[in-house]
């Protein structure tokens, strides 16, 4: 696995050759990208001018995300759908591979099993999209509790339940966004985690929770920075995707309260969160355990 950098989480702007030099300074071998705005400047100036940056770096393109909701009325959803084809397409023409969503936790319109159907056949439409362009869909679920409450109609909120939506979606290109923040939210554990397989995930994501704080009050506010004495087992979490034999990116994200507001600094203290439980967790630099003499794998 490798460490990749979201920026569009935490809200950092600045001049992309900026952000690419921060994040390759900082220890990051990848960052994500936005694909709407890559792709316009495509269309407007050409591939070659809107990819310069990135082949010049030779920076990695972790993942891009949905840029729209499952969820919308189909009329508009049709209209994305269609887009979709273009904005693949931009993302494969520099390397990148990885589309990730996520699922609303409930809603007001559909009743659970109504919504399993229209999310299977709304994904199945979405990776349809994706395959040509040796794409995956990732997807993941919010678990954060205040997201459910004074909904008329709950949804999937924990891991067990997204995986078998995933399995039942037509499409072979489809997998999931490991949050780990929700998995522990979700009630969820390092056997939760273990029991899935590397070609199950898509993405990788990291962040902590204050200590003192119920699992049933915490929300998306709530995330912290992960750290190696935390109140959630992220070294735990890393050394089992290793484990497990991951290749994809791991990348930090904290509730954007919780950096400051100066791109250089929240990019550095990103960079320094991740090493500092890639190292605990024993990984090298190409996210993988070490073996030992006997070749078995620490």
């Amino acid at each position: 696995m490798f460490r990749n950098l979201d920026t569009s989480v935490l809200g950092i702007g600045g001049p992309q050759s900026e952000v690419i030099e921060q994040s390759l300074t900082y220890g990051f071998q990848a960052m994500d990208f936005d694909v709407v705005e890559f792709a316009a400047r495509a269309k407007l100036r050409g591939m070659a001018h809107a990819r310069r940056l990135i082949d010049s770096s030779r920076v990695r393109i972790g993942t891009f995300g949905l840029p729209f909701r499952p969820e919308e009325d189909q009329a508009t959803f049709n209209e994305n759908l269609a887009r979709l084809e273009d904005w693949a397409a931009a993302a494969a023409e520099v390397g990148c591979g990885r589309c990730v969503t996520w699922v609303e936790p409930a809603g007001d319109r559909l009743p659970y099993h109504e919504n399993f159907t229209f999310h299977c056949d709304r994904f199945a439409a979405i990776c349809g999209v994706l395959r040509p362009h040796d794409a995956r869909l990732g997807v993941g679920i919010r678990a954060a509790a205040d997201l459910r409450r004074g909904k008329a109609f709950q949804f999937i909120h924990d891991f067990e339940a997204l995986s078998m939506l995933t399995k039942m979606v037509n499409a072979a290109n489809i997998g999931l966004a490991i949050d780990v923040w929700d998995l522990f939210v979700s009630g969820g554990s390092l056997e939760t985690l273990r029991g899935l397989s590397a070609d199950q995930l898509v993405a990788v994501r990291l962040a902590d929770a204050p200590p003192d704080v119920p699992l049933e009050d915490l929300t998306e506010s709530s995330r912290r920075l992960p750290s190696v004495e935390g109140r959630f087992d992220v070294p735990g979490a890393l050394a089992a995707l290793a484990e497990m034999g991951y290749k994809g990116p791991v990348s930090v994200s904290p509730h954007r309260t919780a950096m400051g507001s100066n791109g250089g600094p929240v990019i550095k203290t990103l960079g320094q969160s991740l090493d500092a439980v890639w190292n605990a967790a024993g990984l090298n630099v190409k996210g993988r355990l070490p073996v030992t003499a006997q070749g078995a794998k620490r």
